[in-house]
Formats: structure tokens, C-alpha cells, sequence
């Protein structure tokens, strides 16, 4: 019979023939030939964004952070309802700009969203040089426009047209103005360089493992919240060892963990002097941090494990904007703090919904949901997410969330504008029916002069009626990165700089034993 086998000798002679054929086929390509593959797929050289069949699950959860980030951008720091910038995962990878790449004028930015925020600006921004006229009244003694007069300035308002070399972005109407007040925008000059370089780096093209989030981790190890490298690192994020990447990945962070700062049974702010925490707030925090942290009571995963919970702890978010649109893994992060508790976050506010119908089209209101709530039952095992486009005070008043309990109720006011000449009026309402539910109210603020006038507001507003919780100050987890206001480049802020607390005045009797 034939053999049903090859030698070994001849295999060898076989594949060799067969690789110097391909070797003569396709020559070993040139340098030339390298450059050109690199400008064909810059992701590989360059570890950009890769194509969408290339897109893992958790790359597409960081382009959604980085989405986040945008409309954040959009709403809060800008003040201006825009069209939501959709990620479209099919679209080539765009062009990549490296770390020393990232300074570029914003008028000639290789980046398009850049070039239209540098002409909105020169539409729409004035000049803040002492000789014109005042186009507003001015709203802090910070305030550019307190340096203009009201009456009789040499020249009329004029939006700005120069763009300073030093941070790229229009602050003056012309080049002289600018020399001429060249010391007061010193002041401001490095900050918008760094705002410069970050808004190009989120929209550069490059990967983002600082929006790599932890997942749950063992009840039993511990979190130490003294800043933000110590709670990041004790709840396993990955090493950010970029100040960038720190200010991107805070920007999201501060508002789920500035409100679990506040709650957590291992929270910062104390009784001590500068720790901002009051008797009354220690009072009102100790019986929130009851429900939050409860003891072990021996769950298992079978029928005989099953144990009685508590009712889920309800966050109301009052005046949402931006926050009610960020990614659902970020507002996960608050339950990861408190392993055995359960969270029901509702956001309520006439914004709360801005630019996501795509996403979540309003339902019809009906007898069933009279007031329109946008239900995410689910988001995980212990959270739920639900959205009110409406006002607070039309809720209270239908007994919608009634009863109310210290033990089970939170408030959480980012960046309420209490005292704000242009919102304090639809929050004249709203304040005696939250004092009257005697739970604690959370505040933030973009500045300290935006934190002190909302402060001053309500104790002037409801003299007697309030404890003040928490004693106005910097926010431990507030947002490193700084945001500029399109409207006036000269104000600039930070989200969730300042933290303050209050609550309704609790009347305690005490009965004194006749002797």
C-alpha cells in the first residue's frame, strides 16, 4: 500500500519554498511605506480611539463619560441649552492631537465644536475693559463690569475680537485693550490656558482609562475620604498619574461623592474647628447614617436568606440640570460607598430633561402618572433613578413624596443659585416647604462668593426658622477642572467649589422635674 504520510525532510523543503515565495511576492515595506500606514491608522501608532468593530464594552462606557462631560459643559458652565453631541459609533476614528499638541486658539482649532464656541463667544461676550459702557448691572464686586460705568463711558459696548496669545482664547475687543489691561487679565491668563488645553483634550481623540470605573467591592474594606487621591485609591481606581486626566475624571466624580462626603458615616467634616459640621448637622447626619450603614444580618442567596430591608433612602436632587444627565455608572459610584443600602435618586426641576428626548422622550401625563415621571427602575440591584420636569413645590403640594422622615430623606441642592437676582424668585416658594420637612438640605456652589450670597439669602429669608448644618466652606470633593462661561470669558468657575448645609428649625421640649 502508499504510504499515507509526508517525511519530515520534505514538510521542511515545502513550508521553506513556500516562504521564500512570499518573501519575493511582497517586499518588506519602506519607511516611506510606514509613514503612510501610520496617517492610515493613526489608532495603532497613536492608541487612538480605535474603528467600532474594534470598540470594547468599556470603551464605549468612557465615550459616554466623555459625552458627559460635553453637556456639562454645555448647561452649567455656559448657561446655554444646546443640541446634545451625539457619539456616533460607526464614524472613522478622528485625528488625534498628543499631550504637547493640545494648546491651540480657539478660533483656529483643528477641532470644530472649539471653532463654534470662539465665535458664540465673539457674538455674544463684551469687552470688559474699563472704557466701555456697563451692559449689565453687576452681580459680585468680582464681577468685570463693576469696573465699567454706568453713564458716561469714552466708548459703547463692544464684543470681543482679540484672542490673547497666551491662552488662545477672545477675552478683548482689540489688541490694544488688551495690552492696556494686561495686568488684570494676568490674573485669569493661566487658568484659561489650562481650560484651553483640557476642553481640546476631551475632544482629541484619545483613549480615557481614567473613566474606567471600579465595581462593588467587600463590605469589610474601608474608604478613606481625607481627599481625592485617598478615595480613589481605596476604591481601586485605576493610577491617574496626570493632572489632566485627574481634572477630567473629577469632573464627573464630584457630584456623586460630594454628596456621599456628606452622609457617610467616614466622612471628612467634623465637629472639630474648620471641619464645617455643626451640632444640629451631627444630629440630623447621625440619623440619616443609621439607615445607611446597618448592620449585618446574615443575608443568603436561598429562600431561608431572604431578610427584611429597610425602604430605599430617597435622594431628591432639587433644580437637576446637567447631573440628570450624567452616566448612570457614575451615580453608581454613591451606592458603592454604602454596600448594604438601598437609594431611590429623584431628580426634580423644570431642566431636568434638557436636550434628552432622544434618549428619554417624555411620557404623556395621565391619571396613572399625572405628573409625567420618568421611571429607571433598576439602574442597578440597589439603586433607582426617577426624573419629575417640574417644580418642586407642585409636588409638595399634591402630597406626591409625603411622609417625610430625617431618617430615610435627603435633599441635594448643585449650584441652586438661591440668591441669584435672576432664580431667587422661583425659589421663594420652595424653601418654607422644604424647611417644613425637617430633613437636611445639601448646597453647593460654584464660587465662594456664589456660596456666601445663597447663604446670606436664606438666613435672611427665614430668620429663626433654620439650623444651619454645616458652616459654608471648600468642598473637599469639589471639581479640579474649571469652567468658562461663553458669555463672559472673564468668569470662570469651578463645580461644587463651596459646601453648606441647613435644615427647618426643630423645637425641642424639655421638661424640668419640680424638686
Amino acid at each position: 500500500m502508499e504510504a499515507q504520510y509526508t517525511c519530515l525532510r520534505c514538510i521542511r523543503a515545502l513550508t521553506q519554498s513556500i516562504r521564500t515565495k512570499r518573501k519575493a511576492r511582497i517586499p518588506p515595506p519602506t519607511n516611506r511605506q510606514f509613514s503612510r500606514l501610520a496617517r492610515r491608522a493613526p489608532w495603532k501608532e497613536n492608541q487612538n480611539i480605535p474603528p467600532a468593530i474594534f470598540r470594547t464594552a468599556q470603551e464605549k462606557r468612557n465615550l459616554a463619560s466623555v459625552a458627559g462631560i460635553q453637556q456639562i459643559d454645555s448647561e452649567e458652565a455656559h448657561k446655554l441649552p444646546r443640541a446634545p453631541e451625539r457619539i456616533n459609533q460607526d464614524a472613522p476614528a478622528r485625528r488625534v492631537l498628543g499631550p504637547r499638541e493640545l494648546f491651540h486658539s480657539y478660533t483656529y482649532s483643528p477641532i470644530p465644536e472649539v471653532r463654534q464656541r470662539a465665535a458664540f463667544m465673539r457674538q455674544n461676550a463684551y469687552c470688559p475693559h474699563p472704557d466701555h459702557q456697563q451692559t449689565r448691572a453687576p452681580v459680585s464686586p468680582h464681577d468685570p463690569e463693576s469696573r465699567k460705568m454706568p453713564t458716561g463711558a469714552p466708548k459703547p459696548p463692544a464684543h470681543v475680537h482679540f484672542e490673547c496669545p497666551d491662552c488662545g482664547i477672545p477675552v478683548y475687543c482689540c489688541e490694544e485693550h488688551w495690552v492696556d489691561d494686561y495686568e488684570a487679565h494676568l490674573e485669569i491668563c493661566d487658568t484659561l490656558r489650562q481650560i484651553n488645553e483640557d476642553d481640546h483634550d476631551l475632544r482629541s481623540g484619545r483613549t480615557f482609562p481614567e473613566f474606567e470605573y471600579p465595581d462593588r467591592q467587600y463590605s469589610e474594606i474601608m474608604v478613606n475620604m481625607s481627599s481625592w487621591d485617598t478615595l480613589l485609591y481605596t476604591r481601586q481606581f485605576s493610577a491617574i498619574n496626570s493632572d489632566r486626566s485627574m481634572r477630567q475624571v473629577t469632573r464627573l466624580l464630584t457630584y456623586p461623592l460630594t454628596l456621599g462626603s456628606v452622609i457617610h458615616e467616614l466622612s471628612p467634616y467634623s465637629l472639630q474647628k474648620g471641619g464645617q459640621l455643626t451640632f444640629e448637622g451631627l444630629k440630623s447626619l447621625t440619623a440619616l447614617r443609621y439607615t445607611l450603614h446597618p448592620a449585618p444580618r446574615g443575608e443568603g442567596i436561598d429562600i431561608k436568606g431572604l431578610k427584611l430591608r429597610s425602604p430605599p433612602v430617597r435622594i431628591f436632587i432639587i433644580g437637576a440640570r446637567a447631573e440628570s444627565s450624567l452616566p448612570r455608572e457614575v451615580w453608581v459610584q454613591l451606592e458603592y460607598l454604602f454596600p448594604r443600602a438601598v437609594f431611590h435618586l429623584i431628580f426634580i426641576g423644570p431642566e431636568s430633561m434638557t436636550n434628552r428626548d432622544a434618549e428619554f422622550p417624555l411620557p404623556p401625563r395621565t391619571a396613572v402618572n399625572p405628573f409625567g415621571a420618568i421611571v429607571e427602575d433598576r439602574i442597578t440591584h440597589n439603586t433607582k433613578i426617577t426624573t419629575y420636569v417640574d417644580y418642586f413645590h407642585t409636588l409638595h403640594e399634591a402630597n406626591v413624596f409625603y411622609p417625610y422622615d430625617p431618617y430615610f430623606d435627603c435633599f441635594m441642592l448643585f449650584h441652586p443659585g438661591l440668591g441669584h437676582p435672576a432664580s431667587a424668585h422661583e425659589w421663594e416658594p420652595t424653601l418654607p416647604q422644604l424647611l417644613e420637612t425637617k430633613c437636611p438640605i445639601i448646597c453647593t456652589g460654584y464660587t465662594d462668593w456664589d456660596m456666601q450670597r445663597d447663604w446670606k439669602w436664606v438666613m435672611e429669608k427665614c430668620k429663626g426658622e433654620v439650623d444651619l448644618l454645616m458652616e459654608p466652606g471648600e468642598n473637599i470633593f469639589r471639581s479640579l477642572r474649571w469652567d468658562l462661561n461663553d458669555l463672559d470669558p472673564q468668569d470662570i468657575s469651578c463645580g461644587n467649589w463651596g459646601i453648606w448645609a441647613f435644615r427647618g428649625k426643630r423645637y425641642e421640649a424639655l421638661r424640668k422635674d419640680n424638686e
